[in-house]
């Protein structure tokens, strides 16, 4: 039931902010924003208080720990693998130019529009 609660405020912090940026239009863009801006920071802060915040945010930093053990390629890996795929394009785009060619004409020849 706090949870719920929680969010509740949560949201009402929200709307709170969008409203204030709305209702305050004729005030300068450069103090709505950081107001609005403090608004979502305060209502993610109380998110974080309940159970699915906390599991969350402990799913985003195992994510982190997971992403640091990625063995990332070298720039020269990197370079060769686009290359090869640069290639591959090129020939599966010449084959397919060259289907399209036969197709056209074998449909020119069916329909006695071709010589």
């Amino acid at each position: 039931m706090a949870d719920k609660l929680k969010f509740l405020v949560a949201f009402v912090v929200i709307v709170a902010g969008i409203a204030g940026f709305y209702h305050y239009a004729d005030q300068s863009m450069a103090l709505r924003v950081p107001a609005l801006l403090a608004t979502l920071v305060m209502a993610a802060g109380i998110m974080l208080w309940t159970a699915p915040g906390q599991q969350a945010w402990a799913f985003f930093g195992e994510a982190r720990t997971e992403a640091r053990k990625v063995v990332w390629p070298t720039r020269k890996e990197t370079v060769q693998t686009t290359l090869v795929v640069i290639a591959m394009v090129v020939v599966v785009a010449a084959i397919l130019w060259v289907f399209d060619l036969f197709l056209t004409w074998a449909v020119k020849l069916l329909t006695g529009q071709g010589g």
